[in-house]
C-alpha cells in the first residue's frame, strides 16, 4: 500500500467574527499569511483577502480538472488542456452558514472525441476525483462540461 500524503495549512483568527481578521497559510507557503476576513467572506466588498469558500471552489477546480485528464488519458485520448471553474455557494441556513452546493463548469480542447463520450468521461473523472467524493455526501455538485 502506497505511503499517505499528508498536505497541512493553518489559519490564525484574532478577534470576534466581525470586526476580527485573520491569516491563512499553507505548508508549501502558496498562500503565505493571506489575509481573510468577515468581509472576504461574507459581503465581497473586501477583494483583497481569501475566504473558505474560494479555496474549497480552487481545490475542487484543480483536482477535477486533473481527474478528467487522467480518465481521459487512460482511456486513449489525448487532452490538450482542461479548464475548470468550480463555484461553491454559501447561504444562510438554519441560524448560520451553510455550503449548499457546488457547480463546476469544464472546458476542454481534447482531439478525437465526441460529446457523448466526452460526458462519459466527465462522469467517471467525477467518480475519480478525491475532492467530489469528499464533497458529494451531502452536498449536490453541478456539472456542466463542453468540448472546445
Amino acid at each position: 500500500m502506497a505511503d499517505v500524503i499528508k498536505r497541512k495549512a493553518g489559519a490564525i483568527w484574532n478577534g470576534d467574527t466581525k470586526s476580527g481578521n485573520g491569516v491563512i497559510s499553507t505548508e508549501s507557503q502558496t498562500l503565505f499569511e493571506k489575509k481573510y476576513t468577515y468581509k472576504t467572506r461574507f459581503d465581497g466588498s473586501d477583494n483583497t483577502g481569501t475566504n473558505p469558500e474560494e479555496l474549497i471552489a480552487a481545490a475542487h477546480a484543480a483536482c477535477f480538472s486533473m481527474a478528467l485528464a487522467s480518465t481521459l488519458k487512460k482511456n486513449g485520448f489525448e487532452p490538450r488542456q482542461t479548464d475548470t471553474t468550480a463555484t461553491c455557494m454559501l447561504a444562510p441556513e438554519n441560524g448560520g452558514y451553510e455550503i449548499t452546493g457546488m457547480e463546476l463548469h469544464i472546458r476542454a480542447d481534447v482531439p478525437n472525441i465526441d460529446d457523448t463520450k466526452f460526458q462519459k468521461m466527465v462522469d467517471e473523472a467525477d467518480k475519480n476525483c478525491p475532492v467530489s467524493n469528499l464533497l458529494r455526501d451531502g452536498l449536490k455538485i453541478e456539472i456542466d462540461a463542453t468540448l472546445i
